[in-house]
């Protein structure tokens, strides 16, 4: 056997995350900057509330579009832009390393298009979710929901593997009722927006897109339909 010197070991990070990431750092850092007055000039304070009404989504413009059949551009963006917009850096922080973290490991089994697939869906389902259940004026922004979804296919491959070896396939679940849990006491202590919807919404919608982006996964998916 002849060695491979340049093989790495470890499966690279999907390229889409990464330009995911940088995206979200970069947006992050403007906001920064432009806060300390070193780029943009006075008007660079207000460039994060400024964002948030360009960019971030709310469930009212989701109503008012429905209700009036009016679907203008600039506010169907909302559903994915607002996922690059948020509140301080430390959400941004927050938001970056996990996207990296369940990216690399989603993306050691999916293909790297699905998984820009799954963070996609599940960031449009999060809002779209959000926006119709939840009632008030309070904007989404952050990268979570899609987040969520990643996570969702990360459970998606642990169910599965589960499955295959014969045990308790909803011992998979038990990251998202962790997470899903803090979240909920989080907000019964201090108060805040439900954005644990959009949250769940994205997991929900990142598990059940695994069944057709995994690998196989249309196959399998087919052959348990015709087998039930």
């Amino acid at each position: 056997m002849q060695d491979q010197p340049h093989v790495s070991p470890l499966n690279p990070l999907p390229h889409f995350v990464i330009v995911l990431f940088l995206v979200i750092v970069g947006v992050e850092a403007m906001f920064l900057l432009g806060a300390r007055g070193i780029i943009g000039g006075p008007g660079a304070i207000g460039w994060r509330a400024g964002a948030i009404e360009d960019y971030a989504f709310n469930g009212d413009i989701l109503r008012w579009m429905l209700q009036n059949d009016v679907w203008p551009l600039e506010h169907l963006r909302r559903v994915l832009t607002y996922a690059f917009v948020h509140a301080s850096f430390t959400h941004a922080l927050f938001s970056g390393v996990l996207l990296l973290a369940m990216g690399k490991f989603v993306g050691e089994v999916f293909r790297h298009w699905a998984v820009l697939t799954v963070f996609l869906l599940s960031t449009a389902a999060g809002a779209l979710v959000y926006g119709l259940v939840v009632r008030d004026s309070q904007w989404l922004i952050g990268a979570f929901p899609g987040v969520y979804g990643l996570i969702g296919a990360f459970t998606y491959i642990i169910w599965l593997r589960l499955g295959q070896l014969g045990s308790n396939q909803a011992r998979a679940f038990l990251l998202i009722g962790v997470l899903i849990g803090f979240q909920l006491i989080f907000g019964l202590l201090f108060g805040g927006a439900a954005t644990w919807v959009a949250d769940a919404s994205g997991f929900g919608a990142g598990f059940l897109a695994s069944f057709v982006l995994a690998p196989g996964g249309f196959a399998r998916l087919r052959a348990r339909i015709r087998h039930d």
